[in-house]
């Protein structure tokens, strides 16, 4: 099983709760991309270049700054000797690190848009290839507003799953900072191809055409509500689908359970969630709302 073999190459390396690795490792086995929302300090950065490492994929970090360019991320043609050469940009990698997204102005930030959603970058006319798998991971300060650029709902819903890591047990972490690099030691234990193969039989993984009907009930219970202005997208719906496919293959199932599709709901649909400003002023919260959907919807006893 790949996330027993990823969980013990990052045991005693790492401090990562279990549920956020096995989330994180579902969205890049569903295809999708992860927001990770968390105050500073908290393991983002170390996480994500962890990840590559015993994945065996490549890794890119971009800091993103208000001055960044659109090529700045995809590359430039450069003429050197009568010729234009292709420069690729730090895009070019199969795990990219987008740190701070929210710092970059929007005409950056929609830079990663087709990459994101179609594997690819253009220039100049010609489209060029992004290495697969490509996966996204872009941090966000939730607390911090000064010389930010909120994301708009667009391209919040490019990513399949927002996760926040939290606060590590402090002293544990403090105690294994103190011994070694905590990235010092890891290997890899899967490759490139293994993670393609992968993705094809997350997408055999059986949706019962019952869970489809709890999944569309509890995005229909959400959009009718006076709290909520922008209800769950039909991409989203999808992204959920496929985020509890790849969940229930990382219990080793051939087919997905409620719980996978609840917890896959957890994960890939609050931040797409806009809700009215005086729901907002009131108290209400995605993260709220949802938890009264999963309470008021039954789910499903049986299914096929």
């Amino acid at each position: 099983m790949l996330y027993e073999r990823v969980r013990k190459a990052l045991e005693g390396w790492v401090l990562l709760r279990e549920e956020t690795l096995r989330l994180a490792l579902a969205t890049l086995l569903s295809g999708g991309h992860l927001l990770l929302e968390d105050v500073p300090g908290t393991g983002k950065t170390t996480f994500a270049k962890a990840l590559a490492r015993v994945l065996g994929l490549s890794f890119r970090r971009i800091q993103m700054t208000p001055d960044l360019l659109p090529q700045d991320l995809t590359g430039v043609y450069l003429y050197r000797e009568g010729s234009l050469v292709w420069q690729k940009g730090p895009l070019f990698a199969q795990v990219l690190l987008v740190d701070e997204l929210n710092r970059a102005t929007p005409r950056t930030q929609s830079a990663l848009l087709e990459a994101m959603g179609e594997g690819q970058v253009t220039l100049e006319g010609r489209s060029h290839p992004l290495p697969e798998p490509f996966f996204v991971l872009a941090t966000q300060n939730p607390v911090e507003e000064e010389g930010t650029y909120p994301l708009p709902v667009a391209q919040k819903d490019r990513f399949a799953a927002r996760l926040a890591l939290g606060y590590p047990d402090e002293k544990a972490l403090l105690q294994a900072l103190r011994e070694r690099d905590p990235l010092l030691g890891l290997e890899a234990v899967t490759g490139p191809e293994e993670v393609l193969a992968l993705r094809g039989e997350v997408r055999r993984v059986r949706v019962a055409e019952e869970l489809l009907d709890y999944l569309l009930a509890l995005s229909a219970w959400l959009r009718g509500r006076e709290e909520v202005r922008l209800g769950p997208s039909p991409r989203a719906l999808l992204q959920v689908e496929r985020l509890a496919q790849a969940l229930a293959f990382l219990e080793g199932r051939p087919f997905a359970v409620p719980e996978d599709l609840q917890r896959a709901f957890r994960a890939a649909i609050p931040h797409r969630l806009l809700l009215r400003l005086e729901a907002e002023l009131s108290g209400a919260s995605p993260q709220g709302l949802l938890a009264q959907a999963l309470q008021a919807v039954p789910a499903p006893v049986e299914w096929a």
